[in-house]
């Protein structure tokens, strides 16, 4: 009966040749042509067959339709910057232990700027989206990027604790721009059959940083101050504020297309597009991120991401302190360790690479030729039990001090679990609420680095209370318990979609 009657409605959607996206992200996503009638004649189809979702508008201001050339370079762009925000809070996990010495505190203190530089990370994204849906994307990206650069070089110049925990704190509210921001940048640019792709390529470069900054700072510790460590991300933040004018302003309002776009200086700067402002409301900007999160799928999507990536940080940023005190390992011994982390996500991001698409074919065939969002929801399964696995044999190989290449080979494999995880939940909350892009992006990016802020702030007591072992044996019950999440979902999600309905914004007057 279920399945005659999503048919009969799957005929009547087909009948026009329209495509409403909205309406797409509810029922379920239709590319291909012969799906349509008269082979989808009247619509616009891709090079390689697909019929284009949303639909272009027939001018070049369109970002949909700007060249893949520039597409792409953009996406570099913003997955370089992204990566920023993350590096420079790797860079402070491995600082921890020459500023103890400096600055004559134990590494519990020094390690509250690491705390608190998470929880401002997660901040910045939901004031960014807010913002840009005002002031529009580059200004905004200028401005935090243009902050960033001044806080990376008062953390390298901090001459105390509190002036350093300062600097940390505001640098992680204005660093997280390209993070918070990501995927609404994905949704201006590209379709509906290539998102998977290209967010699979920006949260490579996500995921990779927080490995990346203490892996390179590791080497540079060994060698010289710490603080050269920080000049090093003035100088990466800097290359990033450089690349911004290589950007262009991709805030487009189909409904209403701006009969020109102005000047690149005018977009630049916000001048363009501050002649819009009248039609707009900075109020009900602000409020788009707590309509997104009153969705149940979303604040259920991020309940799970919340306790899957708490651990992966917990074991990042507490790793270098174990290496040390347990197996005596050094500030180079740390940075070559530190390798597991960028082959884990190498190998996260070549799988899904491949994955996401396959499963995503997979279930179209299935499915008469429609894609529901919570197809995407699948590839988690496999990925949640290796970050299971992973837990239970580090906190045995810590508890027992296993050999280090052990401890090396499942820290590996919690990377590469967490990035398929990462991948999808994007794609799956971007496919639902495709009208909230940016707000769903800000709010995953929420999740990760609070959820870094609390595991971080409770993992080392918790260890050494209960020991590695029987601790992370207990994350590892958090994060197979957190799948019934994933369950309810696949089995309730399209209806509590229905019965929920779009996210109604009202930025324009």
């Amino acid at each position: 009966m279920t399945t005659s009657t999503s048919l009969e409605k799957a005929t009547l959607d087909l009948r026009s040749v329209e495509i409403h996206e909205e309406t797409e992200a509810l029922e379920g996503y239709i590319v291909d042509p012969s799906l349509y009638p008269n082979h989808a004649a009247g619509l616009k189809t891709s090079h390689d067959g697909f019929v284009l979702v949303p639909q272009p508008l027939d001018t070049n201001e369109d970002p949909l339709n700007w060249s893949p050339r520039k597409k792409w370079l953009i996406v570099a762009i913003i997955a370089y910057i992204a990566a920023l925000a993350d590096y420079t809070g790797g860079t402070a996990i491995i600082t921890i232990i020459p500023q103890s010495i400096e600055w004559h505190l134990t590494q519990a203190a020094v390690q509250r700027a690491v705390v608190g530089n998470l929880f401002t990370i997660g901040a910045c994204g939901l004031f960014v989206v807010a913002l840009a849906n005002f002031f529009g994307r580059l200004p905004v990206t200028l401005f935090f990027q243009t902050v960033m650069v001044g806080t990376c070089v008062w953390s390298a110049a901090a001459t105390s604790f509190d002036s350093y925990l300062a600097a940390r704190i505001i640098n992680g509210f204005f660093c997280s721009v390209g993070q918070g921001g990501a995927l609404m940048w994905v949704k201006d640019l590209f379709f509906f059959h290539e998102h998977p792709r290209v967010i699979n390529y920006i949260e490579f470069s996500i995921i990779l940083s927080p490995y990346l900054g203490p892996l390179i700072t590791s080497f540079i510790v060994s060698g010289t101050t710490w603080r050269w460590g920080f000049w090093v991300c003035i100088i990466l933040s800097c290359i990033g504020w450089f690349f911004v004018f290589f950007l262009d302003e991709t805030l487009f309002d189909r409904d209403n297309p701006p009969a020109r776009r102005g000047s690149y200086i005018s977009r630049l700067v916000g001048v363009q597009q501050a002649k819009s402002w009248r039609q707009r409301s900075l109020l009900q900007a602000f409020g788009r991120p707590l309509i997104a999160v009153t969705k149940l799928p979303v604040l259920l999507i991020l309940v799970y991401y919340f306790l899957n990536f708490a651990w992966v940080i917990g074991v990042n940023t507490t790793v270098a302190i174990w290496l040390t005190n347990l197996y005596g390992f050094s500030a180079r011994g740390l940075g070559y360790f530190y390798f597991f982390g960028v082959i884990g996500v190498l190998l996260g991001w070549l799988a899904g690479h491949f994955l996401h698409d396959m499963v995503g074919n997979y279930y179209t065939r299935r499915h008469s030729g429609r894609l529901d969002p919570e197809a995407r929801l699948i590839i988690t399964y496999p990925a949640t039990l290796i970050l299971c696995l992973s837990l239970i044999l580090l906190g045995f190989s810590f508890q027992h001090q296993w050999h280090y290449m052990v401890i090396a080979v499942f820290a590996t494999a919690q990377c590469l679990g967490v990035m398929i995880v990462t991948t999808a939940i994007n794609a799956y909350l971007l496919d639902c609420y495709p009208e909230g892009s940016g707000e769903v992006s800000a709010w995953i990016t929420a999740s990760r680095n609070w959820s870094g802020f609390m595991s971080t702030y409770v993992q080392i007591e918790w260890v050494e209370r209960l020991g590695p072992a029987r601790a992370l044996g207990i994350q590892a019950a958090i994060t197979f318990a957190s799948l019934f999440l994933i369950v309810f979902l696949q089995l309730y999600g399209k209806r509590i979609r229905r019965w929920q309905g779009r996210m109604v914004f009202k930025v324009w007057k």
